[in-house]
């Protein structure tokens, strides 16, 4: 299938884009809800961090966030509020990165806005909704030589890390399938008022009756697009996806709320079950999977098919070699192998989350990454063209989906620059 490019845009990418060092990376943060005053949290805990600016609608949780900085130690910072306070700060010559924890149909335009004011941006997944606002961040980012990076992405949980040291060693051959999924039960949280742990206005049930498909493909994407070194020597050409009906929210309301209940009359576009599968130029395949309205254990799969070797996280982590270069490692268990091959960054930076406490190792690791790449002048682990590459199924397969499952094609960011540009180690 012939690739989508754009190709009215003249060739700037920024494919290993750097910027000289900043001593102390001042940050901005927009959204201070259940994601954002967890992210406050982390990133208080890292070096060469100043955060100088907190923007919220609501103010009680706007005074959260000062409170965490008190109970901190860090000095108060300035306040942004009501529904134009994230524009005002955006403008504020005084920060460098604004990190984006807002509900996900307001990522685009504010990581776009943030950009064209000269500032470095992290959104949480995913960063945008449609192939247009992929784009838009895609074109911004170009234009602005600015950084957006994805949040969020799983891409620095452990047992991802190790399969992707070892699949850079070359210990799985040639990969040729992986998987990756979102199974995660979510009905109580989509019924429950914010107060009580569910979402602020209700606004992801309200997405799931309107749209079908998969609507957060991030976090099973993302870690397999690394390993398979999507737009670093291979890209997402198209994708074919097919969904259930849906029958699982409705199930959960009746049960919940009762037959009659406007819960349980209410319609709900989104199938219960969708599976998404995603060719490559190299001819490699990918299946993404998505449930969050059954009672299923929670599972990102993250599995890993390769000529001489195959790994999966869940259920139970596993991996498997058959004959590789370093001896005994083909009869090692799992246990054993996650332990020899354990990636550099859970070593040193995982530990180190954990020794002060941070809320989550995997995205600490993330945030430390993102700073350390800032403080010291480095490309980031993550650029504008992952983050568009993995937010775009959203709406791919939601086209997939209402066409028959007939096959999408996936645009390619880079215009064609991932064939002549060298993979960018991590450093």
């Amino acid at each position: 299938m012939e690739k989508l490019n754009k190709t009215n845009e003249p060739p700037t990418h920024v494919l290993g884009l750097a910027h000289p060092p900043i001593p102390v990376v001042r940050i901005g943060f927009i959204g201070l809800g259940n994601r954002g005053l967890l992210t406050l949290e982390r990133y208080m805990l890292i070096k060469h961090v100043e955060i100088k600016a907190l923007c919220e609608i609501r103010p009680g949780n706007l005074a959260k966030g000062q409170a965490l900085l008190t109970k901190g130690g860090h000095p108060a910072a300035i306040g942004y509020a009501g529904e134009n306070g994230w524009q005002q700060m955006c403008c504020n010559p005084d920060i460098d990165l604004i990190i984006i924890c807002t509900d996900w149909l307001t990522h685009a335009p504010m990581g776009t806005y943030a950009m064209e004011q000269g500032k470095h941006v992290a959104i949480e997944v995913p960063a945008a909704m449609t192939v247009a606002e992929c784009w838009q961040l895609v074109d911004t980012a170009e234009r602005t030589r600015r950084h957006c990076i994805m949040l969020e992405n799983c891409c620095y949980d452990a047992f991802a890390l190790t399969t992707l040291n070892m699949a850079r060693q070359g210990l799985f051959g040639e990969i040729m399938h992986v998987e990756g999924a979102y199974i995660h039960d979510l009905r109580s949280m989509y019924f429950s008022d914010e107060n009580q742990g569910g979402f602020h206005n209700h606004w992801n049930k309200a997405y799931c009756m309107e749209h079908t498909g998969n609507p957060y493909p991030t976090h099973g994407l993302g870690p397999v697009c690394q390993i398979l070194n999507i737009h670093r020597g291979d890209s997402l050409n198209y994708l074919v996806s097919m969904s259930t009906h849906q029958a699982g929210m409705t199930e959960y309301a009746r049960h919940t709320f009762g037959k009659e209940s406007p819960e349980a009359q209410q319609a709900y576009l989104l199938g219960d079950m969708n599976t998404t599968l995603i060719h490559t130029v190299k001819g490699k395949t990918i299946q993404l999977q998505y449930c969050t309205v059954h009672p299923r254990p929670y599972s990102r799969s993250h599995t890993i098919c390769g000529t001489r070797g195959f790994a999966q996280k869940y259920p139970v982590a596993t991996i498997s070699l058959e004959d590789v270069r370093s001896g005994e490692a083909a009869s090692a268990t799992t246990e054993e192998l996650l332990q020899r091959y354990q990636h550099p960054f859970t070593a040193t930076i995982g530990k180190e989350g954990v020794l002060k406490g941070a809320p989550n190792e995997m995205n600490y690791i993330m945030d430390y990454r993102l700073i350390y790449c800032l403080h010291h002048g480095l490309p980031l682990d993550m650029d504008v063209y992952d983050a568009a590459e993995w937010s775009c199924i959203t709406e791919l397969s939601e086209q997939s989906v209402l066409n028959g499952s007939r096959p999408v094609e996936i645009p390619d960011f880079t215009r064609g620059a991932w064939e002549t540009f060298p993979c960018v180690a991590k450093n």
